[in-house]
């Protein structure tokens, strides 16, 4: 039942532009490097920083803004899916539980980021071999900090699931986005607690595995209270 709610879920974005939306994020963080290294290659090669090393790093400084900023547009688009088309009551109608509502929602979000996250690997992949970077190719540097962001936004994802799917107005939920938009660009002034700070990476212990793993378990924890909340509350 799980499958063919995702698969329902999957089919009514189809044609919103979303997954264009999931083309366009990881494509616009590695187009920033093109206008990025197009201007200055010869001062990065003057620095002696015309590498993958600090091409990576430079990637990575773009990727949490242009990640929370999707995940407040896709989580914004899903709830508004079914808020213009009063759906909501229809579905709950069906023969299937109130939490497996909630997780093909989460789920599809998941694989959306999870398909703009591989791309972004893929896209930076491309353009450095194209720039004809010093050294080898870090493959394995550039999966690990395209997800390790990834799984450190996971609590963001949850929360705004969660507030959007509860809001009959997208504003609210915009809203709270944009304020953490703003936070996520500012991570390096925030506490190593606020959640808006795990995407870029940075901790005290200077661990990226750190925040990945402090994502992962957080918003495990918060996808599953907002999920008991949506199912005590009456559909609208």
């Amino acid at each position: 039942m799980i499958g063919k709610l995702i698969l329902t879920d999957l089919m009514k974005i189809r044609r919103k532009g979303i997954w264009f939306l999931a083309v366009l994020g990881p494509f616009g963080v590695v187009a920033l490097q093109m206008v990025n290294y197009g201007l200055r290659k010869d001062w990065f090669i003057q620095q002696d920083t015309y590498s993958w090393f600090y091409y990576i790093r430079n990637v990575n400084a773009f990727t949490p803004f242009a990640l929370v900023l999707g995940i407040v547009i896709l989580t914004s688009f899903m709830a508004s899916i079914e808020n213009e088309t009063n759906s909501w009551k229809q579905i709950i109608a069906l023969p299937v539980s109130k939490w497996s509502v909630y997780l093909s929602k989460y789920t599809t979000l998941t694989i959306l980021l999870v398909f703009a996250t591989c791309l972004l690997t893929l896209f930076s992949v491309c353009f450095g071999i194209f720039l004809g970077l010093e050294g080898e190719v870090l493959f394995l540097d550039l999966i690990k900090y395209s997800f390790y962001t990834f799984l450190a936004s996971m609590p963001i994802l949850g929360l705004q699931l969660w507030i959007s799917i509860i809001s009959q107005n997208q504003g609210i939920p915009i809203t709270f986005g944009v304020i953490g938009v703003i936070l996520t660009y500012m991570a390096y002034f925030l506490p190593d607690w606020m959640i808006w700070k795990w995407p870029s990476l940075e901790n005290q212990w200077d661990e990226p595995l750190i925040n990945a793993c402090f994502g992962l378990a957080v918003g495990l924890a918060i996808y599953v209270f907002g999920m008991l909340d949506f199912i005590r509350r009456d559909v609208k």
